[in-house]
């Protein structure tokens, strides 16, 4: 008796020890399970919602959730420690960096076009100079018909109708975009509206949408309209993009191509922000998008899965920025970001 109740123990305890290490790892890829909750920009929205799904194909316990609520919202909520990580395609400002205790690094993830769209049926093609695109968001010209937009494009037949503005109704790096540029080439324009990412727009027959998508679908349905998206939504919604005079004098389409080579010259200096206002070639409404992190996180879990995931958008993710048309931050710059990313976020 004494003799099989021994046996008896034993068996139990191999069970025990041969189910614990059965259910080690199982348990262990609990353990290494982390989500990571961010918000901000629409503009880069479609490739961020790219980029949380390829990136399970490497990191199967890294769950990514992105929600689009505008740049300005994407800076609040990463200077109240709402989010893991924030997006705007508006760089911090000094002031708003200080906000941040746990302080912040911006991470440029892509570039793009930001298109001026249109609807105006039966007009394929419409050309808006470096003089006449301010100010018609300026509210110096008011009809389509206006001789200076006619000038622009001759042998069009613009209708004799209102001009009627789709513009955000949220904080907006996409806006900010589209006003720096105007800024750079019409003084008027900078003095009366500036480059913001929530501006005032003193126009009359104003239209407010919230975010890209909310500004793509009034001008889908508002024929007399003019507004501004980042390019992937208009390509998206079949919306018409204008073409837009550069500083060459070229009326350019946006495209990635013409973007990329508006960008090809862009200098990226020790904190990564860069405005370009009015570049050089290409297509000259254009700009970047950042994703922000923290440079202290909670837990060492935590700034684990910020590294993997960053790493992971300058390495892996930049293969995808082509096919949604946005572009992609040269390898050299990504190297620098992730030595900074690398030795700078800790728990």
């Amino acid at each position: 008796m004494i003799f099989s109740t021994t046996i008896l123990n034993r068996v139990v305890a191999t069970s025990m020890v041969t189910t614990s290490v059965a259910l080690s790892p199982f348990f262990g890829a609990i353990a290494q399970a982390e989500t990571l909750n961010g918000a901000g920009a629409t503009f880069p929205a479609p490739l961020y919602e790219r980029y949380a799904r390829e990136v399970k194909n490497k990191y199967p316990n890294l769950k990514i959730n992105y929600q689009g609520i505008g740049s300005g919202g994407g800076i609040r909520q990463v200077i109240t420690g709402t989010v893991d990580f924030g997006g705007s395609d508006a760089a911090m400002k000094d002031d708003e960096i200080a906000k941040v205790k746990n302080g912040v690094i911006l991470v440029p993830t892509a570039g793009g076009a930001v298109s001026v769209v249109y609807n105006l049926p039966g007009v394929n093609e419409l050309k808006l100079s470096r003089k006449v695109l301010p100010e018609i968001f300026s509210g110096q010209i008011s009809k389509w018909d206006d001789p200076k937009i006619k000038a622009d494009n001759p042998g069009v037949n613009l209708p004799n109708q209102k001009i009627k503005f789709a513009v955000r109704a949220d904080g907006s790096g996409t806006t900010f975009i589209f006003t720096n540029h105007l800024s750079a080439t019409s003084g008027y324009f900078k003095g009366r509206v500036g480059a913001n990412t929530a501006p005032k727009w003193n126009l009359p027959n104003v239209l407010k949408g919230k975010g890209n998508p909310g500004v793509a679908a009034i001008v889908s349905r508002t024929p007399g309209s003019i507004g501004y998206v980042e390019y992937a939504y208009a390509v998206q919604n079949n919306l018409k993009s204008a073409l837009v005079q550069n500083k060459k004098g070229e009326f350019v389409a946006p495209s990635l191509e013409s973007a990329n080579a508006a960008l090809s010259t862009v200098t990226f200096p020790d904190n990564y922000r860069v405005f370009a206002g009015d570049p050089g070639q290409g297509y000259p409404i254009v700009g970047l998008t950042w994703i922000m992190v923290y440079k202290q996180y909670a837990n060492a879990s935590k700034a684990d899965a910020i590294k993997k995931w960053i790493n992971w958008v300058l390495k892996d993710g930049q293969q995808y920025n082509d096919d949604l048309n946005y572009t992609r931050i040269p390898s050299d710059v990504a190297n620098r970001v992730l030595q900074t990313v690398n030795s700078s976020v800790k728990p």
